[in-house]
């Protein structure tokens, strides 16, 4: 288990930013592709093509495999597997506006708990920043202009299950060596393809993907890896209940996405929440 003690700088700051940035944009794809193909062949071909981006980084990487990276990747891979089933299961079936910000605040709040439950001691100001984090994802999922769409409890009892996954992959993940690199992420990846095509094959449900999705199925899918790798790096470079909430403001850029190309509207409580997002940022930089 790496080193608790307080690591912090503005490279994990820039990181953990571009992370939520590139998290952000790979789920609206997704969810853009679960409206048009089955849940499971979006997610079986999204992380395949996130497996090849991983396979095609690692010989230009300087670090070498360990059983102690690949072991605690894989097993990371286990909640990120649970938490991207389940998040594009709401995305299909719920609002992308609503989703996202509820999947994100509980994927926050693990880390941050487990973060202070072993030790972490964030600045006061950058924990006015975290507490200002997830009131900006509540103010977003609060806010959906689609009042009927936050009384279906389903896709929200959906939603809260992907967070609590999506955090469990942040927590494991970050107990990997740092010296293991990205390894962790080859374990975690290996083990959610592996998973899930044995769930299409045992289901035998079909795989082939709706007409006219797959190049963004892929590109959703090298995008998520993508943003692994930079939570990866963040979490090395600062403390992970820090950097897991900057990578949980990730719905603002789903939600722009989302009003930009989608047409869902944004409330003046959704504004506000979004603006919330960028002083948590500085707070938790200036921290």
């Amino acid at each position: 288990m790496q080193s608790i003690e307080p690591r912090w700088n503005v490279t994990a700051v820039v990181l953990a930013t571009a992370c939520a940035l590139v998290y952000g944009t790979a789920d609206f794809l997704g969810g853009l592709a679960t409206r048009r193909s089955r849940v499971l062949a979006v997610v079986v071909l999204s992380q395949g093509a996130g497996l090849a981006v991983i396979v095609a980084l690692l010989p230009f990487l300087p670090e070498r495999p360990t059983p102690a990276a690949l072991a605690w990747g894989a097993v990371s891979g286990l909640c990120g597997t649970a938490g991207v089933v389940l998040f594009y299961r709401a995305l299909a079936t719920g609002v992308m506006s609503v989703v996202a910000p509820i999947t994100a605040t509980v994927s926050a709040a693990l880390p941050v708990l487990f973060g202070l439950a072993v030790g972490e001691r964030p600045e006061p100001v950058a924990l006015g920043g975290v507490v200002l984090a997830l009131l900006a994802v509540l103010l977003v999922s609060r806010g959906s202009s689609d009042r009927k769409a936050t009384r279906r409890y389903g896709p929200i009892l959906v939603s809260l299950a992907a967070g609590a996954g999506f955090g469990g992959f942040f927590v494991i993940i970050a107990q990997a060596p740092v010296d293991g690199g990205m390894w962790p992420l080859l374990g975690a990846r290996l083990t959610s393809v592996a998973i899930i095509a044995l769930l299409a094959l045992s289901t035998g449900r079909a795989l082939r993907p709706g007409p006219g999705t797959l190049r963004v199925i892929f590109a959703a899918g090298a995008l998520d890896m993508a943003a692994n790798v930079l939570f990866v790096l963040a979490q090395q470079r600062g403390m992970l209940s820090l950097v897991a909430v900057l990578v949980s403001l990730y719905p603002a850029s789903t939600l722009l996405l989302a009003r930009h190309f989608l047409g869902e509207r944004l409330n003046t409580v959704q504004v506000v929440g979004i603006g919330f997002t960028l002083a948590a940022v500085a707070l938790i930089a200036s921290g």
